[in-house]
């Protein structure tokens, strides 16, 4: 049985779907057991370890990430709201990182200062290390082989190699009135350029299909140069 996962910020949780159908066999809300007693519970991100634990970021309000098993029991969290070098300020996007061994949580701390920047944490939620600084406000990621792509709200993608060095900025938009702005209206958009990319995916083939966060929605592919 193949399942999707998703976090809800408004309906403040997190679920795990049935992808035959969509029915949610799961729902994941704030976690009492942890402890916490947040204002404010808004879940931005979710992602999945190879034994079904999930992982649910609460990007939007207390940056903590809580920690669950397959079933849905709570487990542990980790995390705080900050500028440190080991806090989030907006845990935004995340994803399980398959190029290392064991596989390692790789998180975008989109709202960081002075620039949002990407972490690496073990499983267990213990900090390893920054995987790259300086990208704007990087609101997801997505991985395939050893390549990962990055949308940054600032109107472009980033894409790293397995060394994590920036090897590709595409669709970068050099117009700051309409870049990280959602109210572009499709009169005004421009092929090949982003006014606030936010999500992507590969497919098999290595091409990549990029969300933009527009008011109207669009989704853009980018074919793979052979």
């Amino acid at each position: 049985m193949e399942y999707i996962y998703g976090a809800r910020n408004k309906n403040r949780e997190g679920l795990k779907m049935r992808a035959s159908d969509g029915k949610v066999v799961l729902n994941l809300p704030f976690p009492k057991e942890s402890g916490l007693n947040p204002s404010k519970f808004s879940p931005t991100a979710v992602t999945v370890a190879p034994n079904g634990d999930i992982f649910l970021a609460d990007g939007y309000a207390s940056n903590v990430i809580f920690v669950f098993d397959k079933k849905g029991k709570y487990l542990r969290h980790f995390g705080q709201k900050g500028n440190e070098m080991k806090q989030f300020n907006t845990c935004h996007g995340m994803t399980l990182d398959t190029r290392y061994d064991p596989p390692r949580l790789l998180i975008c701390d989109r709202n960081h200062k002075p620039k949002g920047r990407l972490l690496h944490y073990p499983l267990e939620g213990e900090f390893i290390e920054e995987v790259v600084t300086g990208l704007g406000m990087p609101t997801s990621v997505a991985i395939q082989g050893d390549y990962v792509s990055v949308p940054d709200l600032h109107g472009r993608l980033v894409i790293l190699d397995k060394s994590n060095t920036i090897m590709a900025v595409v669709g970068h938009n050099p117009d700051p009135k309409t870049r990280g702005n959602f109210k572009v209206p499709q009169a005004e958009w421009k092929e090949g350029y982003f006014s606030g990319t936010h999500g992507s995916y590969w497919d098999k083939d290595g091409n990549l299909y990029v969300q933009d966060w527009n008011i109207d929605g669009r989704i853009m592919k980018l074919e793979r140069v052979k």
